[in-house]
Protein backbone atom coordinates (compact mmCIF):
# COMPACT_ATOMS: atom_id res chain seq x y z
CA UNK A 1 0.00 0.00 0.00
CA UNK A 2 1.30 3.72 -0.75
CA UNK A 3 0.88 6.59 0.73
CA UNK A 4 -1.42 9.44 -0.44
CA UNK A 5 1.46 11.94 -1.50
CA UNK A 6 4.87 12.47 -1.72
CA UNK A 7 4.16 16.13 -1.53
CA UNK A 8 5.00 15.96 1.83
CA UNK A 9 8.69 15.01 1.76
CA UNK A 10 11.63 17.45 0.71
CA UNK A 11 12.34 15.69 -2.39
CA UNK A 12 7.91 15.26 -3.61
CA UNK A 13 7.55 17.96 -6.14
CA UNK A 14 9.43 15.09 -8.68
CA UNK A 15 6.58 12.59 -7.78
CA UNK A 16 3.10 11.75 -8.76
CA UNK A 17 2.40 9.24 -6.14
CA UNK A 18 3.37 8.46 -2.73
CA UNK A 19 5.88 5.97 -1.34
CA UNK A 20 4.95 2.16 -0.64
CA UNK A 21 4.46 1.79 3.52
CA UNK A 22 7.03 -0.54 4.15
CA UNK A 23 9.48 1.90 1.80
CA UNK A 24 8.49 4.65 3.92
CA UNK A 25 10.17 2.13 6.72
CA UNK A 26 12.59 0.96 5.21
CA UNK A 27 14.27 4.09 4.19
CA UNK A 28 13.79 6.55 7.04
CA UNK A 29 16.85 6.68 9.26
CA UNK A 30 15.00 9.14 12.16
CA UNK A 31 14.88 6.32 14.55
CA UNK A 32 18.48 6.25 14.70
CA UNK A 33 20.13 9.40 13.56
CA UNK A 34 18.06 11.05 16.11
CA UNK A 35 21.07 11.41 18.07
CA UNK A 36 22.55 14.09 15.88
CA UNK A 37 19.81 16.66 16.63
CA UNK A 38 22.02 19.02 18.27
CA UNK A 39 25.06 18.69 15.58
CA UNK A 40 22.50 19.04 12.68
CA UNK A 41 21.34 21.93 14.41
CA UNK A 42 24.82 23.65 15.09
CA UNK A 43 26.32 22.68 11.50
CA UNK A 44 22.32 24.53 10.25
CA UNK A 45 23.11 28.05 12.45
CA UNK A 46 26.52 27.94 10.68
CA UNK A 47 25.56 27.08 7.40
CA UNK A 48 23.03 30.25 7.97
CA UNK A 49 25.72 32.32 9.26
CA UNK A 50 27.66 32.10 6.01
CA UNK A 51 24.54 32.65 3.97
CA UNK A 52 23.91 35.96 5.86
CA UNK A 53 27.79 36.98 4.56
CA UNK A 54 26.73 36.47 1.11
CA UNK A 55 23.67 38.13 1.53
CA UNK A 56 21.31 35.69 0.32
CA UNK A 57 19.46 35.91 3.97
CA UNK A 58 19.07 39.27 6.24
CA UNK A 59 20.83 39.55 9.71
CA UNK A 60 17.14 39.47 10.45
CA UNK A 61 16.78 36.61 8.89
CA UNK A 62 19.49 34.83 10.38
CA UNK A 63 18.53 35.95 13.89
CA UNK A 64 14.91 34.11 13.30
CA UNK A 65 16.49 30.94 12.15
CA UNK A 66 19.03 30.87 15.29
CA UNK A 67 16.48 31.53 17.55
CA UNK A 68 13.73 28.79 16.00
CA UNK A 69 17.03 26.45 16.08
CA UNK A 70 17.71 26.93 19.33
CA UNK A 71 14.07 26.10 20.38
CA UNK A 72 14.24 23.10 18.17
CA UNK A 73 17.32 21.93 20.54
CA UNK A 74 15.05 23.20 23.43
CA UNK A 75 12.02 20.78 22.36
CA UNK A 76 14.54 18.07 21.58
CA UNK A 77 15.76 18.50 24.98
CA UNK A 78 12.54 18.74 27.10
CA UNK A 79 11.05 15.60 24.98
CA UNK A 80 8.29 17.89 23.36
CA UNK A 81 9.20 17.46 20.03
CA UNK A 82 6.41 15.60 17.93
CA UNK A 83 7.98 13.26 14.81
CA UNK A 84 4.86 13.32 11.66
CA UNK A 85 6.34 9.66 10.50
CA UNK A 86 4.52 10.87 6.77
CA UNK A 87 7.20 13.60 6.52
CA UNK A 88 9.97 12.87 9.14
CA UNK A 89 12.49 10.53 7.10
CA UNK A 90 15.37 11.83 9.34
CA UNK A 91 16.55 14.09 11.77
CA UNK A 92 17.30 16.81 8.57
CA UNK A 93 13.54 17.17 7.32
CA UNK A 94 11.75 17.04 11.49
CA UNK A 95 14.65 20.12 12.39
CA UNK A 96 13.80 21.64 9.05
CA UNK A 97 9.82 20.89 9.37
CA UNK A 98 9.65 22.40 12.87
CA UNK A 99 11.88 25.21 11.98
CA UNK A 100 9.41 26.08 9.26
CA UNK A 101 6.50 25.93 11.80
CA UNK A 102 8.24 28.30 14.71
CA UNK A 103 9.21 31.01 12.10
CA UNK A 104 7.59 29.99 9.22
CA UNK A 105 8.31 28.61 5.73
CA UNK A 106 9.23 31.99 4.39
CA UNK A 107 11.81 32.21 6.00
CA UNK A 108 12.90 29.12 6.98
CA UNK A 109 12.85 27.65 3.32
CA UNK A 110 15.60 29.91 2.65
CA UNK A 111 18.40 27.61 5.11
CA UNK A 112 18.55 24.64 2.69
CA UNK A 113 20.26 27.37 -0.49
CA UNK A 114 22.76 25.27 -2.27
CA UNK A 115 22.74 22.71 0.54
CA UNK A 116 22.08 19.18 0.47
CA UNK A 117 21.82 16.32 3.17
CA UNK A 118 24.33 14.59 1.15
CA UNK A 119 26.69 17.20 2.98
CA UNK A 120 24.51 17.37 5.81
CA UNK A 121 24.56 14.25 7.28
CA UNK A 122 28.71 14.12 7.05
CA UNK A 123 29.07 17.02 9.35
CA UNK A 124 26.73 16.02 11.55
CA UNK A 125 28.27 12.59 11.88
CA UNK A 126 32.04 13.93 12.20
CA UNK A 127 30.36 16.24 14.85
CA UNK A 128 28.79 14.32 16.82
CA UNK A 129 31.53 11.07 16.65
CA UNK A 130 34.13 14.72 17.42
CA UNK A 131 32.21 14.88 20.62
CA UNK A 132 31.49 11.60 21.58
CA UNK A 133 35.40 10.88 21.33
CA UNK A 134 36.69 13.67 23.19
CA UNK A 135 34.56 12.15 26.20
CA UNK A 136 35.68 8.73 25.58
CA UNK A 137 39.03 9.78 25.62
CA UNK A 138 37.83 11.41 28.86
CA UNK A 139 36.91 8.15 30.29
CA UNK A 140 39.98 6.63 28.95
CA UNK A 141 42.21 8.59 31.23
CA UNK A 142 39.75 8.19 34.43
CA UNK A 143 40.39 4.30 33.64
CA UNK A 144 44.17 4.60 33.36
CA UNK A 145 43.68 6.34 36.90
CA UNK A 146 41.74 3.83 38.37
CA UNK A 147 44.04 1.25 37.11
CA UNK A 148 47.15 3.10 38.49
CA UNK A 149 45.61 3.55 41.48
CA UNK A 150 44.90 -0.08 42.17
CA UNK A 151 48.21 -0.98 40.99
CA UNK A 152 49.83 1.41 43.62
CA UNK A 153 47.95 -0.19 46.45
CA UNK A 154 48.77 -3.81 45.28
CA UNK A 155 52.26 -3.51 45.14
CA UNK A 156 53.28 -6.07 47.38
CA UNK A 157 50.82 -8.38 46.41
CA UNK A 158 52.65 -11.31 44.06
CA UNK A 159 51.28 -14.10 41.67
CA UNK A 160 51.92 -16.77 39.62
CA UNK A 161 52.51 -14.83 35.53
CA UNK A 162 51.24 -17.42 32.85
CA UNK A 163 52.29 -18.20 29.63
CA UNK A 164 50.23 -20.75 27.65
CA UNK A 165 47.87 -20.64 30.87
CA UNK A 166 50.46 -22.08 32.32
CA UNK A 167 51.87 -21.35 35.80
CA UNK A 168 55.67 -19.63 33.93
CA UNK A 169 57.17 -16.93 36.65
CA UNK A 170 56.01 -15.18 39.59
CA UNK A 171 55.16 -11.63 38.75
CA UNK A 172 53.53 -8.72 40.69
CA UNK A 173 49.94 -8.70 40.58
CA UNK A 174 50.15 -4.54 40.07
CA UNK A 175 52.59 -5.42 36.63
CA UNK A 176 49.63 -7.94 35.78
CA UNK A 177 47.42 -4.71 35.80
CA UNK A 178 49.31 -2.22 34.03
CA UNK A 179 49.90 -4.52 31.23
CA UNK A 180 46.50 -4.20 30.35
CA UNK A 181 46.64 -0.56 31.56
CA UNK A 182 49.54 -0.76 29.07
CA UNK A 183 47.20 -1.39 25.73
CA UNK A 184 44.74 0.55 26.97
CA UNK A 185 47.21 3.89 27.20
CA UNK A 186 48.07 2.82 23.42
CA UNK A 187 44.14 3.13 22.66
CA UNK A 188 44.16 6.04 23.60
CA UNK A 189 47.39 7.58 21.74
CA UNK A 190 45.97 6.10 18.57
CA UNK A 191 42.42 7.96 19.13
CA UNK A 192 44.05 11.05 18.66
CA UNK A 193 44.79 10.33 15.14
CA UNK A 194 41.59 9.08 14.88
CA UNK A 195 40.03 12.80 15.85
CA UNK A 196 42.40 14.10 13.89
CA UNK A 197 40.81 12.57 10.65
CA UNK A 198 37.40 13.25 12.37
CA UNK A 199 38.11 16.91 11.92
CA UNK A 200 37.87 17.92 8.17
CA UNK A 201 34.80 20.01 7.11
CA UNK A 202 32.51 18.53 4.50
CA UNK A 203 29.79 21.82 5.21
CA UNK A 204 29.40 23.84 1.84
CA UNK A 205 29.86 21.11 -1.17
CA UNK A 206 26.28 20.66 -2.10
CA UNK A 207 24.91 17.91 -3.32
CA UNK A 208 29.07 16.47 -4.96
CA UNK A 209 29.55 19.10 -7.43
CA UNK A 210 30.64 22.47 -4.82
CA UNK A 211 28.05 25.42 -4.22
CA UNK A 212 27.14 27.80 -6.46
CA UNK A 213 27.13 30.75 -4.61
CA UNK A 214 30.57 31.07 -3.39
CA UNK A 215 30.00 30.15 0.32
CA UNK A 216 33.14 30.28 2.46
CA UNK A 217 33.62 26.86 3.13
CA UNK A 218 37.13 28.02 5.25
CA UNK A 219 34.76 30.34 7.82
CA UNK A 220 32.01 27.16 8.67
CA UNK A 221 35.13 24.92 8.80
CA UNK A 222 36.34 27.44 11.71
CA UNK A 223 33.36 28.21 12.79
CA UNK A 224 32.25 24.65 13.67
CA UNK A 225 35.95 23.88 15.11
CA UNK A 226 37.16 21.94 12.24
CA UNK A 227 40.99 22.84 11.65
CA UNK A 228 39.71 22.84 7.80
CA UNK A 229 37.40 21.85 5.30
CA UNK A 230 37.36 19.28 3.19
CA UNK A 231 39.35 19.51 -0.04
CA UNK A 232 37.19 17.53 -2.94
CA UNK A 233 33.16 18.25 -2.72
CA UNK A 234 33.15 14.41 -4.50
CA UNK A 235 34.81 12.97 -1.94
CA UNK A 236 33.28 14.41 1.12
CA UNK A 237 30.08 13.52 0.53
CA UNK A 238 30.95 10.09 0.10
CA UNK A 239 33.85 9.97 2.68
CA UNK A 240 33.02 7.53 5.74
CA UNK A 241 36.86 6.88 5.93
CA UNK A 242 36.21 8.57 9.47
CA UNK A 243 33.71 5.81 10.64
CA UNK A 244 35.89 2.87 9.20
CA UNK A 245 38.61 4.76 11.80
CA UNK A 246 36.30 4.82 14.47
CA UNK A 247 35.03 0.91 13.84
CA UNK A 248 38.24 -0.93 13.58
CA UNK A 249 39.89 1.61 16.59
CA UNK A 250 37.09 0.76 18.78
CA UNK A 251 37.35 -2.79 17.51
CA UNK A 252 40.91 -2.73 18.73
CA UNK A 253 40.34 -1.66 22.11
CA UNK A 254 37.18 -3.69 22.96
CA UNK A 255 39.81 -6.59 21.90
CA UNK A 256 41.78 -5.25 24.65
CA UNK A 257 38.64 -5.00 27.07
CA UNK A 258 37.83 -8.13 26.23
CA UNK A 259 41.32 -9.98 27.33
CA UNK A 260 40.86 -8.35 30.19
CA UNK A 261 37.69 -9.57 31.01
CA UNK A 262 38.62 -12.82 29.96
CA UNK A 263 41.87 -12.49 32.81
CA UNK A 264 39.03 -11.68 35.68
CA UNK A 265 36.92 -14.19 34.87
CA UNK A 266 39.24 -16.79 35.05
CA UNK A 267 41.00 -15.26 37.88
CA UNK A 268 37.42 -15.33 39.89
CA UNK A 269 36.50 -18.26 39.35
CA UNK A 270 36.91 -20.64 42.68
CA UNK A 271 39.69 -22.89 40.94
CA UNK A 272 41.66 -19.69 41.32
CA UNK A 273 40.13 -16.99 43.90
CA UNK A 274 42.17 -14.51 42.71
CA UNK A 275 39.75 -11.82 43.09
CA UNK A 276 36.37 -11.47 43.52
CA UNK A 277 33.76 -8.68 41.15
CA UNK A 278 32.02 -6.67 43.49
CA UNK A 279 28.07 -7.47 43.65
CA UNK A 280 27.39 -3.86 41.93
CA UNK A 281 29.11 -5.71 38.93
CA UNK A 282 27.98 -9.14 39.26
CA UNK A 283 24.11 -11.37 38.73
CA UNK A 284 23.01 -14.33 40.33
CA UNK A 285 20.91 -17.76 38.97
CA UNK A 286 17.66 -17.73 39.29
CA UNK A 287 17.88 -21.44 40.04
CA UNK A 288 20.95 -21.74 41.70
CA UNK A 289 21.25 -19.39 44.76
CA UNK A 290 25.14 -20.12 45.71
CA UNK A 291 25.58 -18.52 42.14
CA UNK A 292 27.36 -15.16 41.97
CA UNK A 293 28.78 -14.22 37.78
CA UNK A 294 30.97 -11.85 36.37
CA UNK A 295 28.10 -10.92 33.87
CA UNK A 296 29.55 -7.51 33.25
CA UNK A 297 33.31 -8.72 32.24
CA UNK A 298 30.80 -11.58 30.03
CA UNK A 299 29.38 -8.98 28.12
CA UNK A 300 31.81 -6.62 27.79
CA UNK A 301 33.68 -9.65 25.94
CA UNK A 302 30.34 -10.35 23.92
CA UNK A 303 29.86 -7.19 23.26
CA UNK A 304 33.41 -6.99 21.56
CA UNK A 305 32.10 -9.53 18.68
CA UNK A 306 29.35 -7.22 18.60
CA UNK A 307 31.98 -4.08 17.74
CA UNK A 308 34.14 -6.04 15.61
CA UNK A 309 30.98 -7.22 12.91
CA UNK A 310 30.19 -3.78 12.74
CA UNK A 311 33.87 -2.47 11.35
CA UNK A 312 33.68 -5.45 9.21
CA UNK A 313 30.06 -5.20 8.08
CA UNK A 314 30.58 -1.83 7.73
CA UNK A 315 33.57 -2.43 5.23
CA UNK A 316 31.72 -4.57 2.90
CA UNK A 317 29.20 -1.83 2.59
CA UNK A 318 31.67 0.17 1.38
CA UNK A 319 33.93 -1.91 -1.04
CA UNK A 320 32.09 -1.67 -4.30
CA UNK A 321 30.19 1.62 -3.97
CA UNK A 322 30.71 3.88 -7.35
CA UNK A 323 32.02 7.97 -6.63
CA UNK A 324 30.13 10.20 -4.74
CA UNK A 325 27.07 9.69 -2.19
CA UNK A 326 24.78 6.33 -2.70
CA UNK A 327 22.40 5.76 0.12
CA UNK A 328 24.30 3.12 1.28
CA UNK A 329 26.16 5.05 3.27
CA UNK A 330 23.05 6.05 5.22
CA UNK A 331 23.87 2.07 7.10
CA UNK A 332 27.22 4.52 8.06
CA UNK A 333 25.07 5.85 10.61
CA UNK A 334 23.65 2.70 12.82
CA UNK A 335 26.97 0.90 13.57
CA UNK A 336 28.70 4.54 14.41
CA UNK A 337 26.24 5.05 16.88
CA UNK A 338 26.09 1.94 18.63
CA UNK A 339 29.68 1.42 18.51
CA UNK A 340 30.26 4.74 20.21
CA UNK A 341 27.52 3.76 22.62
CA UNK A 342 28.96 0.30 23.45
CA UNK A 343 32.52 1.50 23.82
CA UNK A 344 31.25 4.08 25.93
CA UNK A 345 29.63 1.55 28.33
CA UNK A 346 32.24 -0.71 28.21
CA UNK A 347 35.14 1.70 29.35
CA UNK A 348 33.34 3.02 31.89
CA UNK A 349 32.25 -0.51 33.63
CA UNK A 350 35.45 -2.19 33.16
CA UNK A 351 36.67 1.18 35.09
CA UNK A 352 33.99 0.33 37.94
CA UNK A 353 34.75 -3.19 37.70
CA UNK A 354 38.85 -2.32 38.77
CA UNK A 355 38.10 0.07 41.52
CA UNK A 356 35.96 -2.04 43.10
CA UNK A 357 38.08 -5.38 42.35
CA UNK A 358 38.02 -7.32 45.66
CA UNK A 359 42.14 -8.58 45.72
CA UNK A 360 42.63 -11.55 47.83
CA UNK A 361 46.81 -11.76 48.38
CA UNK A 362 46.53 -15.01 50.21
CA UNK A 363 44.99 -16.89 47.30
CA UNK A 364 47.45 -15.80 44.82
CA UNK A 365 50.44 -17.02 47.49
CA UNK A 366 49.37 -20.27 47.85
CA UNK A 367 48.91 -20.38 43.85
CA UNK A 368 52.72 -19.96 43.68
CA UNK A 369 54.70 -23.21 43.35
CA UNK A 370 58.46 -23.32 43.51
CA UNK A 371 58.69 -25.13 40.18
CA UNK A 372 58.18 -21.03 38.60
CA UNK A 373 61.61 -20.59 40.13
CA UNK A 374 63.57 -23.36 37.65
CA UNK A 375 64.20 -20.11 35.82
CA UNK A 376 65.82 -18.91 38.19
CA UNK A 377 68.09 -21.84 39.22
CA UNK A 378 69.44 -21.87 35.33
CA UNK A 379 70.10 -17.66 36.29
CA UNK A 380 71.87 -19.22 39.17
CA UNK A 381 74.33 -21.50 37.43
CA UNK A 382 74.79 -18.40 34.17
CA UNK A 383 76.11 -16.67 36.94
CA UNK A 384 78.67 -19.32 37.74
CA UNK A 385 79.93 -19.22 34.21
CA UNK A 386 78.04 -21.96 32.63
CA UNK A 387 76.25 -20.93 28.92
CA UNK A 388 72.21 -20.31 29.42
CA UNK A 389 71.68 -23.29 26.91
CA UNK A 390 73.46 -25.56 29.52
CA UNK A 391 72.14 -24.41 32.87
CA UNK A 392 68.66 -24.53 31.03
CA UNK A 393 69.20 -28.21 30.77
CA UNK A 394 70.64 -28.81 34.07
CA UNK A 395 67.56 -26.56 35.49
CA UNK A 396 64.96 -28.85 33.55
CA UNK A 397 67.00 -31.92 35.46
CA UNK A 398 66.44 -30.49 38.60
CA UNK A 399 62.59 -30.48 38.07
CA UNK A 400 62.85 -33.74 37.18
CA UNK A 401 64.75 -35.19 40.06
CA UNK A 402 62.24 -33.28 41.96
CA UNK A 403 59.38 -35.09 40.70
CA UNK A 404 60.96 -38.61 41.59
CA UNK A 405 61.75 -37.47 44.58
CA UNK A 406 57.75 -36.12 45.12
CA UNK A 407 58.77 -33.11 46.39
CA UNK A 408 59.32 -29.58 44.91
CA UNK A 409 62.66 -28.02 43.89
CA UNK A 410 62.87 -25.81 46.78
CA UNK A 411 62.88 -29.19 49.17
CA UNK A 412 65.67 -31.15 47.31
CA UNK A 413 68.80 -31.76 49.09
CA UNK A 414 72.33 -30.16 48.15
CA UNK A 415 73.11 -33.53 47.84
CA UNK A 416 70.90 -34.47 45.02
CA UNK A 417 71.52 -30.82 43.35
CA UNK A 418 75.02 -31.38 42.92
CA UNK A 419 74.48 -35.04 41.65
CA UNK A 420 72.93 -33.11 38.50
CA UNK A 421 76.14 -30.49 39.03
CA UNK A 422 78.64 -29.95 41.87
CA UNK A 423 78.11 -26.18 40.69
CA UNK A 424 75.63 -25.78 43.22
CA UNK A 425 76.14 -24.43 46.60
CA UNK A 426 74.82 -23.74 50.02
CA UNK A 427 73.56 -20.36 48.62
CA UNK A 428 70.94 -21.95 45.99
CA UNK A 429 68.19 -22.07 48.78
CA UNK A 430 68.17 -18.46 48.66
CA UNK A 431 67.25 -18.57 45.09
CA UNK A 432 63.95 -20.24 46.02
CA UNK A 433 62.68 -16.70 47.26
CA UNK A 434 59.79 -14.98 45.05
CA UNK A 435 60.77 -11.62 46.37
CA UNK A 436 63.52 -12.01 45.34
CA UNK A 437 62.99 -13.27 42.21
CA UNK A 438 60.75 -10.83 41.02
CA UNK A 439 63.25 -8.29 42.81
CA UNK A 440 65.69 -8.95 40.23
CA UNK A 441 63.52 -8.57 37.08
CA UNK A 442 65.10 -4.91 36.75
CA UNK A 443 65.34 -3.95 33.14
CA UNK A 444 62.80 -1.42 32.02
CA UNK A 445 59.37 -3.16 31.81
CA UNK A 446 59.71 -5.96 34.22
CA UNK A 447 58.34 -6.72 37.26
CA UNK A 448 60.45 -5.55 40.14
CA UNK A 449 59.35 -3.03 42.42
CA UNK A 450 61.26 -0.05 40.59
CA UNK A 451 60.03 -1.03 37.38
CA UNK A 452 56.24 -0.82 38.53
CA UNK A 453 56.88 2.14 39.68
CA UNK A 454 58.22 3.67 36.34
CA UNK A 455 55.62 2.46 34.70
CA UNK A 456 52.76 3.96 37.44
CA UNK A 457 54.96 6.90 36.56
CA UNK A 458 54.47 6.90 32.79
CA UNK A 459 51.18 5.99 32.26
CA UNK A 460 49.85 9.10 34.72
CA UNK A 461 52.00 11.10 32.93
CA UNK A 462 49.14 10.82 29.82
CA UNK A 463 46.85 9.97 32.01
CA UNK A 464 45.39 13.70 32.73
CA UNK A 465 47.19 14.79 29.51
CA UNK A 466 44.32 18.04 28.63
CA UNK A 467 47.40 19.69 31.00
CA UNK A 468 50.43 20.78 28.63
CA UNK A 469 52.89 20.25 31.88
CA UNK A 470 51.38 16.77 31.50
CA UNK A 471 52.34 16.05 28.31
CA UNK A 472 55.02 17.29 28.61
CA UNK A 473 56.59 14.52 31.17
CA UNK A 474 54.81 12.18 28.97
CA UNK A 475 57.33 13.27 25.67
CA UNK A 476 59.98 13.38 28.01
CA UNK A 477 59.40 9.54 28.77
CA UNK A 478 60.19 8.94 25.64
CA UNK A 479 62.96 11.68 24.25
CA UNK A 480 65.21 8.95 23.49
CA UNK A 481 62.40 8.07 20.79
CA UNK A 482 61.09 10.94 20.00
CA UNK A 483 65.13 11.94 19.08
CA UNK A 484 63.93 15.86 20.26
CA UNK A 485 67.06 17.66 22.02
CA UNK A 486 67.95 20.73 23.41
CA UNK A 487 69.30 23.24 20.48
CA UNK A 488 68.04 20.89 17.39
CA UNK A 489 66.37 23.21 14.93
CA UNK A 490 63.23 21.27 13.69
CA UNK A 491 61.68 22.56 10.76
CA UNK A 492 58.17 21.58 10.59
CA UNK A 493 56.09 21.42 6.82
CA UNK A 494 52.72 19.96 5.93
CA UNK A 495 50.72 20.00 2.88
CA UNK A 496 47.68 21.33 4.40
CA UNK A 497 46.96 22.30 8.11
CA UNK A 498 44.79 18.97 8.88
CA UNK A 499 48.00 17.11 7.93
CA UNK A 500 49.77 18.63 10.77
CA UNK A 501 48.93 17.58 14.74
CA UNK A 502 49.29 18.94 17.88
CA UNK A 503 52.29 16.06 18.65
CA UNK A 504 54.59 17.43 15.54
CA UNK A 505 54.17 20.94 17.16
CA UNK A 506 54.68 20.11 21.53
CA UNK A 507 57.07 16.99 20.67
CA UNK A 508 60.23 19.73 19.73
CA UNK A 509 58.95 22.54 22.19
CA UNK A 510 58.85 20.26 25.25
CA UNK A 511 61.96 18.91 24.61
CA UNK A 512 64.04 21.91 24.29
CA UNK A 513 63.80 22.20 20.44
CA UNK A 514 63.23 25.14 18.01
CA UNK A 515 60.68 24.62 16.07
CA UNK A 516 60.83 26.18 12.59
CA UNK A 517 57.55 26.90 10.17
CA UNK A 518 57.77 28.26 6.91
CA UNK A 519 55.41 31.70 6.59
CA UNK A 520 52.21 31.16 4.29
CA UNK A 521 54.15 32.74 1.10
CA UNK A 522 56.98 30.36 1.61
CA UNK A 523 54.74 27.44 2.02
CA UNK A 524 53.12 28.04 -1.18
CA UNK A 525 56.30 29.37 -3.55
CA UNK A 526 58.58 26.79 -2.56
CA UNK A 527 61.00 25.54 0.48
CA UNK A 528 64.50 27.04 -0.45
CA UNK A 529 64.09 30.65 1.03
CA UNK A 530 62.45 29.61 4.19
CA UNK A 531 65.44 26.84 4.81
CA UNK A 532 67.98 29.42 3.86
CA UNK A 533 66.36 31.73 6.23
CA UNK A 534 65.95 29.10 9.44
CA UNK A 535 69.05 26.96 8.91
CA UNK A 536 67.50 23.87 10.54
CA UNK A 537 68.99 20.67 11.35
CA UNK A 538 66.18 18.20 11.11
CA UNK A 539 63.16 18.03 8.95
CA UNK A 540 59.45 17.04 10.34
CA UNK A 541 56.75 16.30 7.13
CA UNK A 542 53.82 14.58 6.84
CA UNK A 543 53.03 12.23 4.86
CA UNK A 544 51.18 14.16 2.28
CA UNK A 545 54.87 15.92 1.29
CA UNK A 546 56.78 13.08 1.26
CA UNK A 547 56.87 13.18 -3.25
CA UNK A 548 58.99 16.40 -2.12
CA UNK A 549 62.02 14.64 -0.17
CA UNK A 550 64.09 14.91 -3.22
CA UNK A 551 64.08 18.70 -2.96
CA UNK A 552 64.68 19.10 0.54
CA UNK A 553 68.18 20.41 1.11
CA UNK A 554 69.50 22.79 3.90
CA UNK A 555 72.61 25.52 3.66
CA UNK A 556 74.75 23.02 1.44
CA UNK A 557 74.26 20.31 3.51
CA UNK A 558 71.98 17.34 2.16
CA UNK A 559 68.99 16.57 4.92
CA UNK A 560 69.73 11.94 4.52
CA UNK A 561 67.02 10.00 5.43
CA UNK A 562 68.28 9.55 8.24
CA UNK A 563 67.39 13.58 9.59
CA UNK A 564 63.45 13.43 7.93
CA UNK A 565 61.03 12.58 10.16
CA UNK A 566 57.92 11.38 8.79
CA UNK A 567 55.18 11.55 11.50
Amino acid sequence: MASDSASTFLWGGRFSSGLNDLMMQFNESLSFDKCLCHADIRGSITFARALQKLNIITEDELNQITTGLKKVGEEWDNGTIVINPKSDEDIHTINERRLGEIIGTQVAGKLHTGRSRNEQVSVDMRLWARSQLEDISSTLKEALKVFTAKAKVTLPVLMPGYTHLQRAQPVRFSHWLLSHATFILGDLQRLSGVQERVASCPLGVGALAGNPFGIDRDFMAKDLGFPSAHPNSLAAVADRDFVVDILQWASLLMVHLSRLSEDLILFSTAEFGFVQVADAYSTGSSLMPQKKNPDSLELIRGKAGRVMGQSSGFLSSLKSLPTSYNKDLQESVEPLVDCLKTVSDCVKITTGVVATLDIRPEKMKAALTADMLATDVADYLVLKGVPFRETHHMAGSVVRKAEEQSCSISELSLDHLKEITPLFEADIKDVFDFERSVEKRTSKGGTSKACVLEQIDFIEAFAPSSHIQNYSNAVKHQQGINGFTEGLRVYDFASYAFDATWGNLLNPLTCGATLCVPSEAERKDGLAGSLQRLRPNLVQLTPSTASILTLVGSVGELLLERTIRRP
